[in-house]
């Protein structure tokens, strides 16, 4: 009997979670509602959040509560959102589980210390590997000559043709933010207007008058020439 074969759990870090009628509502006081959709797959139904909001008590609550919870860790509107997954032990002694941010009202999982070494690491061996075969295709070897290199073929033979990737054009939502945005920046940081420059008024230009010398010059006329005496 062949033995059933275990799925392998989806990493978290690869998924991504947004609800289209939330996005350009999204603000302060929504956005923890807004996470605690019962289709987003970053949020546990156990937590105590979900128990504080079905028994209509204060959000305070939570400090007096143990066990999972989610709580709003930064705040940038209107584009950035992160929130923390902890477990808390006391009003004062909680352990970090997982950090969540929400950009542009997407949700995404942040990575942990693990995985960005771990890729780091892979993306290494990727690039060593890289160089190592495109060094290894310009080696040649002959028998009375031994090694030698050649660079100008070993290229063409690695040489890959370039595609030209296609940007997508942007979408409503992220023109209307990036001009919230710019407009806030102008706002808080105003462009400093330029200060005239007073020009010294301009002097009349001198004219100057050149004296144009002209030497006579004693004209003489040729000699006269005389008949020659034999």
């Amino acid at each position: 009997m062949i033995p059933a074969r275990v799925p392998v759990p989806e990493s978290p870090l690869g998924l991504s979670w947004h609800d289209s009628a939330w996005i350009p509502l999204l603000n302060l006081n929504n956005i923890m509602d807004y996470f605690s959709e019962r289709s987003n797959p970053f949020f546990d139904r156990t937590c105590n959040n979900e128990i504080v909001k079905m028994q209509r008590l204060n959000p305070e609550q939570l400090q007096n509560m143990t066990g999972l919870e989610y709580i709003l860790l930064h705040v940038q509107e209107p584009i950035l959102y992160v929130i923390r997954k902890q477990h808390r032990y006391s009003q004062s002694q909680v352990t970090p589980l997982a950090d969540y941010y929400i950009i542009a009202g997407v949700v995404y999982q942040a990575p942990d210390l693990a995985s960005v070494i771990n890729s780091r690491l892979l993306s290494t061996i990727h690039h060593l590997q890289s160089a190592f075969e495109e060094a290894s295709s310009c080696s040649r070897y002959h028998p009375s000559k031994g090694y030698s290199w050649d660079f100008k073929n070993g290229k063409s033979l690695t040489a890959k043709i370039e595609v030209p990737t296609r940007e997508e054009p942007s979408s409503l939502f992220q023109r209307q933010r990036v001009d919230m945005l710019l407009a806030e920046i102008t706002r808080k940081f105003p462009l400093p207007v330029p200060k005239p420059v007073h020009q010294p008024a301009l002097e009349p230009p001198v004219e100057i008058k050149q004296e144009i010398k002209t030497e006579k010059k004693d004209m003489k006329p040729p000699p006269e020439r005389k008949p020659r005496v034999n």
